[in-house]
């Protein structure tokens, strides 16, 4: 399967450019993911109370740090030395992974790759562990509904695999090239086979065997204080770059040039022979909360007043995007990733919409991420959740 080493290249080879030095492809995604690690519950959190907090335990978490990192060497040697086995699939693996917590553009990715493999004829298999309930299972079903795509959740991602693989078989790889997709593959009796396994978060997932990894790479915090958890956002240490194929670089467009070629050198010296791709996240218009097929222009919020409510891994990049559409005044509110909403949340936004209300004169726009447009379907203002686009160059 040394066809799918050639997968990102064949993406920008087939793509149109935007500019002489760069070449960009897109997918359409509703995603808002965004900025740096170690983010608070909510915005409104006291930071001198955090940073008192975060110092008293700062010994607890040096040991808990160590201790992490020796269990991970630990379960790594095990594997490297075949003490643990792993599970090969009969089809090609592509793992999207991280090597932080959060922000990474990991499941727009997963979306994006799968929408290019249902366009290129072969039915793709995601494989994701389902947090929180499946909140992104949940919203990569609905973007990706219509195609051949399928989506397995759960825990135990070989046996998931398997299952499926059993329900609905699977394409022999060996009959088809990369470069198209033969008559075999498109044949009636091939229709909703399994193609390819899609990876979600799959880098620390070293149980399936892959035939890529691609590591996504923060731009607005790439490492963190490169502190392994819960020291800092580190999952793995940067020498585990060694084994990526393809390392992408997420919100390119809002890092500094030379912030971009620090993070391109750094990674270099683990690996030189990493292919390194650039993403950004652009915006393509807002839909209505509660009905994805209502679409709304960007200019809905020119010189309105705008309270961006997210729960994604990271929020800069979402809010930094809004401020960008000429929006007269924008006030936010930041929950974990993954955040279990409770009545308590709802009120505080209710109550910093009657605050904004009282302070400039009239109801403001909601801009929320698609993770928590659910929740604001009954507020008194018009609540929008935005639609991106995910663009990566070469």
């Amino acid at each position: 399967m040394a066809w799918l080493r050639n997968f990102w290249g064949c993406f920008a080879e087939s793509s149109p450019s935007s500019a002489p030095s760069k070449r960009f492809f897109s997918v359409h995604s509703d995603h808002g993911e965004a900025e740096e690690s170690g983010e608070r519950d909510c915005l409104h959190a006291r930071p001198c109370q955090a940073l008192y907090l975060n110092r008293s335990l700062l010994p607890v978490l040096k040991v808990v740090s160590s201790l992490y990192r020796v269990a991970l060497y630990l379960r790594l040697y095990l594997y490297h030395f075949g003490l643990l086995s792993k599970h090969r699939l009969p089809v090609p693996v592509i793992s999207v992974g991280n090597l932080t917590w959060g922000g990474n553009g990991k499941t727009p990715m997963v979306e994006f790759i799968a929408e290019w493999l249902a366009d290129s004829e072969i039915s793709p298999l995601i494989l994701t562990r389902g947090y929180a309930g499946g909140d992104e299972a949940r919203m990569l079903t609905r973007h990706l509904l219509g195609t051949p795509a399928k989506i397995g959740m759960g825990a135990n991602r070989a046996a998931t695999a398997a299952c499926f693989l059993k329900q609905y078989g699977y394409i022999d790889p060996n009959s088809y090239l990369f470069e198209g997709v033969n008559q075999k593959v498109q044949s009636p009796l091939n229709l909703g086979k399994i193609g390819v396994v899609v990876l979600d978060d799959g880098m620390q997932h070293w149980s399936l065997h892959r035939d890529l990894e691609i590591v996504m790479v923060n731009g607005l915090s790439p490492w963190g204080n490169h502190q392994l958890i819960p020291l800092g956002p580190l999952r793995e240490p940067l020498t585990a770059l060694r084994r990526a194929d393809v390392a992408v670089v997420h919100h390119a467009n809002l890092v500094p040039e030379k912030s971009l070629k620090d993070i391109e050198l750094m990674m270099q010296e683990v690996k030189e022979s990493l292919s390194i791709f650039f993403t950004r996240m652009s915006p393509l218009h807002f839909f209505e909360v509660g009905n994805i097929n209502f679409r709304i222009p960007l200019d809905v919020i020119q010189d309105a007043i705008v309270l961006c409510v997210s729960a994604i891994g990271s929020a800069n990049a979402f809010v930094q995007g809004i401020e960008k559409m000429g929006a007269f005044y924008v006030d936010r509110i930041d929950f974990t990733d993954h955040h279990s909403f409770q009545t308590k949340d709802i009120e505080m936004i209710m109550m910093k919409l009657r605050d904004l209300e009282g302070k400039f004169g009239f109801k403001p726009v909601v801009v929320v991420t698609e993770k928590v447009d659910f929740l604001l379907c009954g507020m008194e203002a018009e609540s929008l959740a935005m639609s991106k686009d995910i663009g990566t160059s070469l």
